[in-house]
């Protein structure tokens, strides 16, 4: 017989409800955590976030609250879909009540500034859960709450959390492959949104297929070797957290960041971009921190530090082409021949 883990979800966004509503019409009592009372009543009463998934019925095993002891202390599995800015503090608020044999799964792709920290490394250091794990992959919140077939993968180097995670999450439209590189799945997650934001640029600007094309290929080279230096598995890149995630955020204009990206090609400022999305998009903050960091270790990433360029100094766009373009020629397939 199947247990019947109580699941919770800390955080009130667009994926967050998504996985909430896959757990409870799997049959688990799922409570969804927000900061917002107001949000939190819309959803109990009405069955739907009016907020990011408007048009998305959530099941009725799905109860919003905004008491995090409450939410937390009851858990089997806890999912913490909360932005990278925010994600320690809400770990924070949760740490004197959780347990270690709860399964905590980030679902967050960012990375914390002090300390470039994963969100995998802040569970392990904030909470005494023994199962820690990440859901990585195509995850487009609003094609899962339309029920369109779709793949991802949770990653931990503990095999109970990647079954149990499977368990709970796979169904008829939603399908849970494994990966024992929790770093690699992370920093997939992580690094793609650099690139999407490149891409809604170049998408803006009107380049043709072959610029598509070479800008998505030599963006997973960048991805794949600043992850290796970190101590990932260049293999990973070639699954969904890699090439999959990508390639739907670096094609469809519902990706936050693919839009910021759009935005700026269109010439609106950062400050402008990143307000009319509304929503948080990872890849701003990333592309600062990942951009130092590759300076830092020595890591060739022309193509993060020219958007980085673009950002936040100004730098036009055409520049940067040029420089990519006239810059050295290396191997075509990362690791296969010696830079």
């Amino acid at each position: 017989m199947t247990k019947k883990y109580a699941v919770t979800v800390l955080g009130g966004g667009s994926f967050g409800t998504a996985l909430a509503s896959i757990a409870a019409d799997n049959g688990y009592p799922v409570q969804q955590w927000m900061r917002d009372q107001a949000l939190a009543d819309h959803i109990n009463l009405y069955r739907c976030n009016n907020r990011y998934l408007p048009d998305y019925v959530i099941n009725e095993n799905v109860q919003a609250t905004t008491d995090v002891v409450a939410a937390v202390s009851s858990a089997d599995i806890i999912f913490v879909a909360i932005p990278s800015k925010a994600f320690a503090a809400v770990v924070d608020q949760a740490e004197a009540y959780l347990r270690p044999d709860q399964v905590m799964v980030s679902t967050a792709k960012g990375i914390q500034e002090d300390g470039f920290l994963l969100m995998s490394e802040i569970l392990r250091a904030h909470t005494p859960s023994q199962h820690i794990g990440v859901l990585s992959g195509p995850n487009l919140a609003k094609e899962i709450a339309q029920k369109q077939l779709t793949a991802t993968v949770v990653a931990s180097d503990d095999a109970y959390t990647r079954s149990t995670i499977q368990q709970v999450l796979s169904c008829s439209y939603f399908r849970v492959y494994a990966s024992n590189d929790l770093f690699g799945v992370e920093l997939g997650g992580a690094l793609k949104n650099i690139y999407a934001i490149a891409a809604g640029m170049a998408s803006a600007l009107g380049v043709g297929e072959n610029t598509k094309s070479m800008l998505i290929t030599r963006s997973l080279a960048e991805m794949s070797r600043f992850a290796v230096a970190m101590g990932a598995n260049p293999m990973t890149f070639l699954g969904l957290s890699g090439v999959g995630d990508l390639i739907v955020t670096c094609m469809s204009p519902l990706s936050r960041n693919f839009r910021v990206g759009y935005a700026l090609g269109e010439g609106q400022s950062l400050d402008h971009a990143v307000e009319q999305l509304g929503q948080v998009a990872e890849g701003v903050n990333t592309i600062r921190l990942v951009r130092n960091k590759a300076l830092e270790m020595g890591v060739y990433m022309p193509l993060a530090c020219g958007l980085y360029e673009v950002l936040f100094n100004n730098l036009p766009v055409s520049k940067v082409i040029h420089g990519l373009m006239t810059g050295e020629q290396s191997t075509d397939v990362e690791f296969v021949l010696p830079r």
